[in-house]
């Protein structure tokens, strides 16, 4: 599923490629990933509007219209944005096709059917409807903190948890806990100021990281858990071994010996 840093590269994608084109057609190949919109309503707050600004709150990525109206896009689990001139080349899969009065074109890409397109008269208030917790990048640090704070299930799950914090999954909460020598399982109500304020510290700068890395694995550091993200391979920080174990039904990855000690690592 993709997290934040592939939506927040995504973002600046259609800011770079897609605002301030007159919009001359919609074409919706998939209806069934529409939430609240018709595809009727769509097409028509969108044909001859053009997009000005783009937003993004966790995995949410919205597209404000000149006439005060706002696409919001999920990206499912592999969902892309493509831009290009050429209508040939229109992606195998796209939902959604945006075709600019200039020629231009944006698709959005979504080979497993696993998104949806919606349309809103605010982003704001339409993320609050989705009753989210605040964005995981950016968080100020003492929200961060009361957000912790008298928790008594473990740490990997409430990061995931979409109303607790929006935009951290599967993926990079491992990272987040690998980086912060925290085994996943800890009781997130029970971790020291000093824990903490490391895990807070750490998760702005790799969610930092890893956008300007294009959110693309191959591209992390080395020392990162994402590109050696598998049971058996080889710990990018020690001599131990990655570990796979059922979480809250999500497969962790982590290092027993980073992370935890041998008591805990049998939990």
């Amino acid at each position: 599923m993709p997290e934040l840093p592939h939506v927040e590269v995504a973002r600046r994608y259609v800011d770079a490629t897609s605002l301030h084109r007159p919009i001359e057609h919609v074409r919706l190949r998939d209806p069934s990933l529409l939430g609240e919109a018709s595809r009727q309503r769509l097409a028509a707050n969108l044909v001859g509007d053009c997009f000005t600004a783009t937003h993004r709150h966790g995995k949410l990525l919205g597209v404000s219209t000149e006439r005060d109206g706002c696409l919001v896009l999920h990206l499912g689990m592999s969902g892309e944005l493509v831009a290009f001139a050429d209508a040939a080349k229109e992606p195998e899969h796209s939902a959604l096709l945006v075709a600019f009065d200039d020629g231009f074109h944006l698709a959005f890409e979504n080979p497993r059917r696993l998104g949806r397109v919606d349309w809103t008269a605010d982003f704001d208030s339409f993320v609050e409807a989705e009753d989210l917790g605040p964005d995981a990048l950016g968080i100020e640090r003492r929200r961060f903190r009361r957000i912790l704070e008298g928790r008594r299930g473990a740490i990997k799950p409430l990061l995931m948890d979409q109303q607790v914090l929006a935009g951290i999954g599967n993926e990079y909460a491992d990272e987040v806990l690998f980086q912060t020598g925290l085994w996943p399982r800890r009781t997130a109500g029970e971790l020291t100021d000093s824990e903490t304020e490391h895990l807070y510290r750490n998760l702005q700068r790799i969610l930092e990281t890893a956008i300007e890395r294009r959110a693309a694995p191959d591209e992390m550091p080395r020392s990162w858990l994402l590109p050696r993200r598998q049971s058996g391979a080889d710990c990018p920080r020690c001599e131990g071994e990655i570990r796979r174990d059922e979480i809250a039904g999500r497969a962790t990855y982590w290092c027993p010996s980073c992370q935890g000690d041998a008591d805990r690592s049998g939990g």
